[in-house]
């Protein structure tokens, strides 16, 4: 065995570091409180000192918040926490070791030991101790390494998935919010499975191998439509300075047209240089299955001819979960497809109307949004979906058995606002009032509601490129702060909230009843 110890360096490890280690099973060791753990060196991106962090409401205390790594977001969760141990304040020890877990994620640990190789026989199976101790969240233990008896081999993704249940936080959340996160290559050990991005049109679930999947991005505002164009043809946007047609998968499927809402998404497949954009009513997630379990179409409907982009079907969960594999060679051939490449292609060689009316669109290619505080987070709203910004009175008016998010009453201009504390609202603790406090009033279907925050900072305009989708770390999370602007030049990271969310529908008939 060979030990290679890591240094006090901001990023101590990134991948090609040591030549000598390039040969066997490679782990990097580290402590949490008594303990010692190891992780597998494969999916270890780098490690690097704790980021400063923008907290998150509403997510599991475990998540310390989320960080900007050179110009990635990335959350930052606390072993310590997941653990149950008493958190403690970083210092110069403490480390994030950032791995990449179908999106990279940072987990906080109090000291990082040492980058080793171990021979195959000091690597004991999970499988040989489980009669003994509880091995749900490990993948196995090292035997004689760095002076230690035992060192336990910490599955990550299984302490995601036990401790985030509910968030999604692994390659679900990073494709059903757009990001680019999609893994690179399959490895050769998983030739057996077939990688798909599954997706949603009207109900029904479908999937595509993945490497046939350039990205995912979120539906423009704005789509350019193309003249004399089928329906099926939606029209076409730009991509990173790059022309995208855009089809409809529900038209194409001839089923019922819908339109676009936050959860739909575009599915950027390309082939032989060419891409397209297929529009669908919502992504799930990535999934591995063993081709195994992946079955030809029957033969009736393998003669369908509205059938000829499925190339089989996947019966998961013991046959309750159906999902059909769309072959994106086949997809291509569809006429909808050729169709939306020829016109786009005529469309702009022949006239510039299409890409002048782009480029006017990409005048306006920013977001106006009103910047406001919470403690030391900053929070972003669309200018349009506020309806004016008042001072906090001296008084509200408390209603009695009003709802207990409502901080009272007001008198704006003869109609009742009910008021309520956005900090209750995301779970932050109170503080006294201040001349520095505001009332944000926006209505929500129908209803003017006011919103108290700790100040309200500035009106801002950011260039669409930099919002993106945020990672999905809760349910209500999601729901709420979709999206985040991140401002690397300026070091900052603005969380952006989806106004109609604030409100859920039993709150909504709650405050019905105060207004």
């Amino acid at each position: 065995m060979t030990q290679a110890t890591i240094n006090n360096s901001p990023a101590v490890y990134s991948e090609g570091d040591d030549e000598d280690l390039a040969q066997g099973r490679q782990f990097v060791t580290f402590t949490v409180g008594q303990e010692v753990f190891a992780v597998e060196m494969l999916p270890v991106q780098e490690i690097i000192r704790v980021p400063e962090v923008i907290r998150v409401p509403l997510t599991p205390p475990a998540l310390n918040g989320l960080a900007n790594l050179r110009g990635n977001v990335l959350p930052i969760i606390c072993l310590r926490t997941l653990f149950n141990m008493d958190t403690r304040e970083a210092d110069d020890s403490t480390r994030a070791i950032v791995l990449n877990l179908g999106q990279p994620l940072g987990f906080v640990v109090d000291r990082v030991a040492s980058v080793i190789m171990v021979e195959e026989e000091q690597v004991e199976p999970v499988s040989n101790v489980q009669a003994t101790i509880n091995t749900t969240l490990l993948t196995g233990l090292l035997k004689q390494v760095g002076g230690h008896e035992l060192v336990m081999i910490l599955d990550f993704a299984a302490l995601i998935r036990d401790s985030f249940s509910e968030s999604s936080l692994l390659q679900r959340a990073a494709v059903a919010s757009g990001l680019s996160a999609l893994p690179d290559e399959t490895d050769e050990e998983d030739s057996d499975e077939l990688q798909l991005v599954s997706f949603t049109v009207d109900g029904q679930e479908y999937g595509m191998a993945i490497e046939d999947v350039q990205e995912i991005v979120q539906v423009p505002e704005h789509i350019v439509s193309v003249p004399k164009s089928a329906s099926h043809v939606r029209g076409v946007m730009t991509l990173r300075q790059r022309l995208l047609p855009l089809v409809s998968l529900r038209e194409m499927f001839y089923l019922p047209s819908q339109e676009t809402d936050e959860r739909s998404r575009i599915l950027v497949v390309s082939l032989a240089g060419v891409s397209v954009g297929i529009i669908l009513d919502s992504v799930n997630e990535v999934l591995r299955v063993p081709t195994s379990q992946v079955e030809p179409i029957p033969p009736m409907l393998a003669r369908d001819q509205n059938m000829g982009e499925l190339t089989g079907l996947c019966r998961l969960q013991n046959g309750k979960r159906l999902v059909s594999v769309i072959s994106a060679e086949r997809l291509f051939q569809h006429q909808a497809v050729q169709t939306v490449l020829t016109t786009t292609e005529k469309e702009t060689s022949v006239n510039d109307e299409v890409l002048d009316q782009i480029d006017n669109d990409n005048d306006d290619d920013e977001e106006q949004l009103v910047v406001f505080r919470l403690g030391n987070e900053e929070f972003g709203v669309p200018i349009d979906s506020v309806q004016e910004i008042v001072r906090v009175p001296e008084n509200l008016t408390h209603v009695p058995k009003a709802p207990s998010f409502v901080e009272g009453v007001m008198n704006l201009r003869g109609v009742v606002l009910p008021v309520i504390d956005q900090r209750r609202r995301f779970g932050l603790p109170s503080i006294e009032n201040n001349d520095r406090q505001r009332i944000m009033v926006f209505v929500i279907n129908d209803l003017r509601t006011g919103f108290i925050v700790d100040s309200v900072a500035e009106v801002l305009k950011i260039a669409r490129t930099l919002i993106e989708p945020a990672p999905a770390l809760s349910v209500e999370q999601q729901r709420l702060f979709g999206r985040v602007a991140n401002l690397p030049k300026q070091k900052r990271m603005i969380q952006l909230v989806e106004p109609r969310q604030l409100l859920g529908e039993q709150e909504l008939d709650a405050l019905s009843s105060v207004a």
